[in-house]
């Protein structure tokens, strides 16, 4: 929460949930990432928070962009990046959209089967292409599943796939998992890429580039590791690991470079209790539907303030719409003052990153997160 923050609910008091973002916080952590890891390009990985604004500040302190999507490659080339400044990072993409994006100058795209590497050589010719595979994500409040990624010894197969295919195979990707807090989660995953890297050196062809992923935490409850602590262990193991020949890295923080810029203002609207016990149930004007929909299996807790005073006492925090799977905490109630009362508003920190892409249009009617970025 910064002063900015502060003055401008104060000064403008806009009407219903809403998010506010200081954009004088994203600078000073592209920055830091900057300094951490000096060797590394970042790839801001636009899903976090595509607004507008923030591309355009980070476009012109030299980002470049991990888009998912042929329409978050189109917001970073209106942001003023270039194309080549551009990863199509999803690994599974319609074909037509291989194509929408090599028509508009990307060349650098993720793969982590042959499939996707055909529709790749298909649509863009001569295109790099780096192979996701598999990794640990122990230590991650958001554990990343199968979905992404292929074991190592396949990835072998995917990179001289694409050789053949006439396309640059350039690397090998990873995900350690969303808001991973140890440092050290990236060393397996660096071995593995570094045995991938001499197998296929070993056959006539040389990968140049590591893509870290992100996974770089921003501070809920609990303290975290700061950027040059990840930067110190992440460096350290790919020396270990490579040795004298260095590989090109990107990293690609999103989470990691919104997500404490940014803070949602909320309302009670009901203080209600089901049973003769001590927890009360708390409903905001906004939910999982509204952009809170990390407290799924309550694996993000934010930090909630609030100008009442007294003792804490545990709550069921739960959203406004009519669906039952729209409670934040209840396996762990959230302490909030005794003195809580309706129409109170309560502060969401570090609420920058995955909100407003996770807002529903319209679901029961509610219109999707305002966001202001200031």
């Amino acid at each position: 929460m910064t002063d900015r923050i502060k003055a401008f609910l104060r000064d403008r008091r806009p009407e219903g949930p809403c998010l506010v973002i200081d954009l004088e916080v994203v600078r000073e952590n592209y920055l830091r990432f900057e300094r951490a890891m000096p060797d590394s390009r970042i790839f801001y990985a636009v899903k976090a928070n595509p607004a507008p604004e923030i591309l355009s500040l980070l476009a012109s302190l030299g980002s470049n962009f991990d888009c998912a999507s042929v329409q978050e490659i189109d917001m970073a080339l209106a942001a003023g990046a270039s194309a080549d400044r551009i990863s199509f990072g999803n690994t599974i993409k319609k074909e037509r959209d291989v194509a929408a994006a090599y028509q508009r100058g990307v060349r650098l795209f993720a793969v982590d089967c042959e499939a996707e590497v055909d529709k790749v050589a298909r649509q863009a010719p001569g295109a790099r292409v780096f192979c996701r595979i598999l990794c640990e994500g122990e230590g991650a409040e958001w554990a990343l599943s199968k979905k992404f990624g292929c074991e190592p010894e396949m990835a072998i197969d995917v990179l001289e796939h694409a050789h053949r295919a006439g396309l640059t195979a350039y690397g090998v990707s990873f995900h350690v998992g969303s808001q991973q807090k140890n440092p050290h989660a990236w060393d397996s995953a660096l071995a593995s890429a570094a045995d991938i890297f001499r197998t296929l050196f070993e056959r006539g062809i040389e990968l140049k580039m590591v893509n870290l992923g992100g996974g770089f935490a921003t501070r809920y409850l609990e303290d975290i590791p700061g950027e040059a602590t990840y930067g110190e262990a992440i460096n350290g193991a790919i020396r270990t690991h490579f040795g004298n020949r260095l590989p090109e890295t990107i990293i690609e923080p999103g989470r990691g470079m919104v997500g404490n810029a940014g803070v949602i203002k909320s309302e009670v609207i009901l203080i209600s209790q089901k049973a003769k016990d001590d927890i009360r149930w708390v409903y905001l004007d906004i939910g999982k539907f509204n952009g809170l929909a990390e407290t799924m299996d309550e694996a993000i807790r934010y930090p909630i303030l609030s100008e009442r005073e007294g003792d804490a006492v545990p709550c069921v925090l739960a959203g406004p719409t009519c669906d039952s799977v729209d409670v934040l905490y209840e396996k762990k109630p959230y302490p909030l003052p005794i003195t809580l009362e309706i129409g109170d508003e309560l502060l969401i920190a570090g609420t920058g990153a995955y909100t407003t892409t996770y807002s529903a249009v319209a679901f029961n009617g509610f219109p999707p997160l305002a966001s202001y970025v200031i």
